[in-house]
């Protein structure tokens, strides 16, 4: 396939540990144009050198997926910016400078101050898919 393709893949995505985070099972499949940066770098190079109704399995680097964990985009917030009934693992949306949705995940609570990592909750890990082409254009 070349870029300008246009693909249709079901898939599976799971964590080194077998803990699916993504599926497109019971959905229409994914669909997205070679070579236009709408899905990671390595899902669309693995689904590139496949061939219609091919299923595959590929792991995918950090790298290659959401990059490393950047310990920057962990930050200390006062405790009295937050609600009482915060909980760790809750998950909030924060507004960036130019209005943008930003998606943070509360990682610890103290009495003074609460830590919010703003990393995709992706970052840092390798990446499994399970893959099966199902149309090109």
């Amino acid at each position: 396939m070349k870029p300008g393709s246009k693909v249709k893949v079901h898939y599976t995505g799971s964590l080194n540990d077998g803990s699916i985070f993504d599926s497109s099972e019971g959905r229409e499949p994914l669909e997205f144009t070679l070579g236009e940066g709408q899905v990671i770098k390595g899902f669309e190079d693995g689904v590139a050198s496949m061939g219609l109704n091919e299923e595959k399995t590929i792991k995918i680097n950090p790298e290659e997926a959401y990059g490393q964990k950047n310990e920057q985009l962990v930050i200390k917030v006062p405790r009295d910016q937050f609600p009482k009934e915060i909980e760790v693992g809750g998950k909030l949306m924060l507004k960036g400078p130019q209005g943008q949705q930003l998606p943070a995940e509360i990682t610890n609570i103290a009495e003074d101050q609460v830590t919010i990592d703003l990393n995709h909750p992706l970052a840092g890990k390798e990446l499994n898919f399970k893959l099966k082409l199902i149309a090109i254009d």
